[in-house]
């Protein structure tokens, strides 16, 4: 690659945009502590910078066309800097909520599509497709890595200084940009499409809202939002339609998605994201639950993940010269099918580090070949004018991916735990009638991923003698275990059932000359 600082800018930004949420994640128990909150107040915070960022992602591509993208950059970064510092310094759950969820959700929805756009305005042919590659391998990275920097920053000093960190990479991308090859603006500056952002955002925010609460309202109630989003962003699609047929400015020019290739560069991003975020819920619960590690040793067991995606990541744009994207990518799903299966097999209360790292070495190399693909395969799709629109719906459909990863992943787990442990206390015939009813009533609302010996303690707590109260801990260990098994299968079962959407990938490696690849 003939130009690298651009690339290297980029990249810093995509770190930065991706870190908060993995970091944020293993330092909940200190952020707890630090501003007299609750766990619940602190995932609050968590869900709603999710949701702002898939509410508001298409907006922000928009106003990338409106304002040009290199400005959107600048001005996403200073928005985004400005809420981390004030996330750093935030002295209770209020402020924490303005800084990290709402201002730094909102400095994110203006960086992520500009970045998309800038690339494609600084690299062509092959170098694009490696530019992209290592992008998705850097946010996929950067997801691997929150928990080593959350976890020793958070042990060794304070969850604080990783926020601080970010202004500074901030300010340092802010002050290098102008290396970056500057986007084509529009031959005419185009109209903000109100109500089509109002509606968008509405529609997104209720469906992603519905699936992140699966675990915490009742059924009905997570129905409610999700299928309301799902008719509110129908009629999204109709107003949009309607102002193309008018010839006013649209929000976002819906006659993309009949694009094949784009949908399902799309699509298959959502399934990547979904496998990717649902394992990387499941392995810190192995890790910190059963195994008892810390944050910062949760990060390093994480390692040989991260290494195996950079390095595939960087590898799939040449495998996808000499054979297809497509078959790059159905490569990378079926390393992470194969990964889960391995992990699946080797959890236990006792690590078994040779089938855990090969199981990572899998599914990190799995994830760097996918994300070596699709950012270019989404972006070569459509007409250059149309890269902030396309860099949208690719932040839009990362964060779909995420937040269902997370949910359905999560939802198996807490279900085959409450299951199993409820039927493994039945099937003890020394336990007495009243500590089974006692378990059916608790499971029936729904258990908590916790360490055995806490669930021991809550057991002598609510007065049961310790020759039952271990039993039951044991019970529930033995749930807990099965539940992260299934929950690993269903990572699985979601890779192949993935591989559906890879039909209309190109046989052709994007921006290459035909006869340099393999059909």
């Amino acid at each position: 690659m003939k130009k690298k600082a651009p690339i290297a800018i980029l990249a810093a930004a995509q770190f930065v945009m991706v870190l908060d949420s993995s970091v944020m994640n293993v330092s909940i128990t200190q952020i707890v502590k630090d501003l007299h909150t609750t766990v619940q107040g602190v995932q609050l915070a968590i869900t709603m910078y999710t949701l702002v960022m898939a509410a508001f992602m298409l907006l922000g591509a928009k106003l990338g066309d409106i304002w040009g993208r290199n400005q959107a950059f600048a001005i996403g970064l200073a928005v985004y800097g400005t809420g981390s510092l004030i996330t750093a310094i935030s002295p209770n759950l209020t402020v924490l909520l303005i800084g990290w969820s709402g201002i730094e959700g909102l400095g994110a929805i203006l960086v992520v599509p500009a970045i998309a756009a800038l690339i494609a305005a600084n690299y062509e042919g092959k170098e694009r497709a490696l530019a992209y590659a290592m992008i998705g391998a850097t946010a996929a990275i950067a997801v691997a890595a929150g928990p080593l920097i959350g976890g020793w920053v958070t042990t060794t000093y304070t969850w604080r200084y990783v926020f601080v960190g970010e202004v500074v990479v901030v300010i340092g991308v802010l002050a290098l940009r102008r290396l970056i090859a500057p986007a084509p603006r529009a031959e005419r500056r185009p109209q903000l499409d109100g109500v089509g952002a109002a509606l968008s955002a509405l529609g997104l925010g209720m469906f992603v809202l519905g699936v992140l609460q699966t675990s915490a309202w009742a059924l009905s109630m997570c129905l409610y939002f999700i299928l309301g989003g799902v008719a509110v962003l129908a009629g999204f699609g109709a107003w949009e339609r309607g102002r193309r047929r008018k010839g006013l400015d649209q929000l976002l020019d819906v006659t993309m998605l009949r694009i094949d290739q784009l949908r399902a560069g799309l699509t298959t991003l959502l399934g990547q994201q979904l496998v990717l975020m649902g394992t990387f819920f499941v392995i810190p619960v192995y890790l910190q639950i059963v195994l008892g590690y810390d944050a910062f040793e949760t990060g390093k067991r994480l390692l040989p993940l991260s290494i195996a995606m950079l390095i595939a990541a960087v590898l799939g744009p040449k495998v996808a010269a000499r054979r297809s994207p497509k078959a790059v990518a159905q490569v990378g799903l079926g390393a992470i099918c194969v990964g889960a299966v391995v992990m699946s097999a080797t959890v236990d209360v006792q690590l078994n580090e040779p089938a855990f790292k090969l199981a990572l070495i899998f599914l990190g190399a799995g994830a760097g070949l996918l994300a070596s693909q699709l950012g270019n395969v989404i972006m070569s799709s459509v007409d250059p004018s149309k890269t902030s629109e396309a860099g949208g719906l690719q932040g839009t459909f990362q964060n779909l991916g995420a937040s269902l990863g997370t949910a359905l992943i999560g939802a198996v787990l807490l279900s085959a735990l409450a299951a199993g442990f409820n039927s493994n206390v039945a099937d003890d015939p020394s336990l007495p009638a009243s500590v089974k009813q006692q378990v059916a009533a608790v499971t029936q609302e729904g258990v908590d991923v916790a360490p055995v010996p806490q669930v021991e303690q809550a057991a002598l707590d609510a007065g049961l003698p310790p020759d039952q109260a271990a039993a039951v801990a044991d019970h529930y260990g033995a749930a807990e275990l099965q539940g992260l098994r299934l929950a690993l299968i269903a990572v699985a079962v979601a890779a192949i059932g993935s591989l559906w959407f890879t039909r209309k990938l190109p046989r052709i490696l994007p921006g290459a000359p035909e006869a340099s690849s393999t059909p």
